[in-house]
């Protein structure tokens, strides 16, 4: 009695043009690829409802996903493989295919490799490659995803747009990590007073009002510093606010340095510049200066030797 399962490949075959063997291949690719869909949207579901923490979860459904996919490659590559004679006609397939064709796939593989080995960032984490800044909100095996910031939006804020970036751009660009080493940025604030201001009380009184936000987080930076030095040559210097001071065509200008969070770029300068304009109101002393323009009379103002008769 003839396997009704045999039957429909011999029919599925002959209807198609293709032999036996070929078909029953098709066949088991299909059946795999709709397994391998079921097992993980089935696991997807198992997870959201045993998971609440969005970390975790996220973790464990991207866990499952690539075991699924690694065991669909297998069984793929076990139905595709079996059939071809000889080692050397396999490998000269295999190499054109991915001189040809796979060169970018591969090239991301080995980004995705490099991401979950040496871990130049992690899901959360802030970074720059290239001209594009976000948050790594997932890694996937081709690419990762960013959670776009900085472009017209000033002060590092979020656009609102999602950004995937293709992991073989790892081994093309920098990538700028935020929250590794230190975990905070340095943030720098400038005014420009008069020539004519008392220049050093501005100067004490802006470096009172940096002090006085960025003096909670200097212990935990100091820690983090010393902790990242396991890890890279980083010489320990000082963190706390410091103000430079320089001479511009204005005036005199004061330039505020201080440490503070990465997400809180803004929320901090709006803060201290608050503070800084509240110390300025009260100062009758010192005014801020700003693009001017100065008649000068020379027969009235020169010097009196210069002076025209």
């Amino acid at each position: 009695m003839t396997n009704p399962l045999a039957r429909l490949e011999d029919a599925i075959a002959l209807s198609v043009g293709l032999d036996p063997e070929t078909t029953e291949r098709v066949l088991g690719t299909l059946a795999v690829v709709l397994l391998y869909g079921l097992a993980r949207r089935l696991s997807r579901r198992l997870i959201t409802r045993a998971v609440t923490e969005p970390a975790t979860r996220y973790q464990a459904t991207a866990a499952v996903t690539y075991v699924f996919g690694a065991l669909a490659l297998i069984v793929l590559a076990r139905i595709w493989i079996a059939g071809v004679t000889g080692y050397a006609t396999y490998l000269g397939l295999v190499s054109a295919g991915i001189a040809i064709a796979l060169q970018d796939p591969l090239t991301n593989l080995a980004g995705w490799f490099f991401i979950i080995t040496r871990r130049p960032f992690t899901v959360g984490d802030r970074i720059q490659i290239g001209a594009v800044a976000g948050d790594v909100v997932d890694i996937r095996i081709f690419r990762f995803v960013l959670l776009e910031i900085g472009n017209w939006v000033h002060a590092d804020q979020s656009t609102g747009r999602v950004v995937n970036v293709p992991n073989g751009m790892l081994f093309k660009n920098p990538v700028f990590n935020y929250d590794a080493g230190l975990g905070y940025i340095w943030n720098e604030l400038e005014i420009v007073v008069t020539a004519e201001s008392n220049w050093r009380r501005a100067k004490d009184g802006l470096l009172k009002a940096v002090t006085g936000h960025a003096e909670v987080i200097a212990p935990d930076a100091a820690a983090r510093m010393l902790q990242a030095a396991e890890s890279f040559h980083i010489k320990l210097g000082a963190l706390t606010p410091v103000v430079w001071t320089s001479v511009v065509d204005s005036g005199v200008r004061l330039t505020a340095r201080y440490l503070c969070a990465p997400r809180q770029r803004r929320s901090s300068a709006s803060v201290i510049w608050e503070s800084i304009l509240e110390m300025l109101a009260g100062m009758d002393d010192v005014d801020l200066a700003y693009p001017t323009t100065r008649m000068f009379d020379h027969a009235r103002e020169g010097k009196p030797a210069m002076r025209p008769e």
